[in-house]
């Protein structure tokens, strides 16, 4: 469905344990994607993550885990109101996929939920529009960072 999925496939040269933790730690996940992130990876858990605006400080998006399961996937969803439970029609849901690959491994990043929130289509566009860019800007960094940690294990 256009503007409804976001889809990347990445191969880092690291293993999916070491990947696992790379998507799932809060330490890690702010070295490359979020400038703050404060969550437990135990699904259902509320947290945060947040992104520096400069003078205008930090804006916070909810997250919630969803899915932990060891060196092969972990998922979330966000963008849902402070206070409210994350479900289908208020958040985005994020899933990282990891299968080994040689001596490293192959992500599948999938982001879903822009048609579920009810927005006319130019919402849905804008939005997907901009997570696309945001992924494309930060999903990149996430291999350089990830090999990084590998060769300190």
């Amino acid at each position: 469905m256009e503007n409804g999925t976001i889809e990347r496939t990445i191969h880092v040269e690291a293993s999916p344990a070491v990947v696992f933790d790379v998507v799932s730690n809060p330490e890690h996940v702010r070295a490359w994607w979020p400038d703050e992130a404060e969550f437990s990876s135990t699904p259902g858990a509320p947290g945060r993550i947040g992104f520096d605006q400069g003078d205008s400080g930090m804006a916070w998006e909810q997250f919630t885990v969803v899915d932990a399961v060891p060196h092969r996937l972990f998922s979330f969803r966000w963008t849902h109101a402070e206070g409210t439970v994350a479900a289908a029609n208020n958040s985005f849901l994020v899933t990282f996929e990891l299968e080994p690959e040689g001596e490293g491994t192959l992500l599948r990043l999938t982001e879903t939920g822009f048609r579920e929130r009810g927005w006319d289509d130019a919402k849905v566009a804008a939005e997907h529009a901009s997570h696309v860019s945001g992924w494309d800007h930060f999903l990149p960094r996430l291999p350089v960072y990830a090999a990084g940690v590998g060769t300190r294990s």
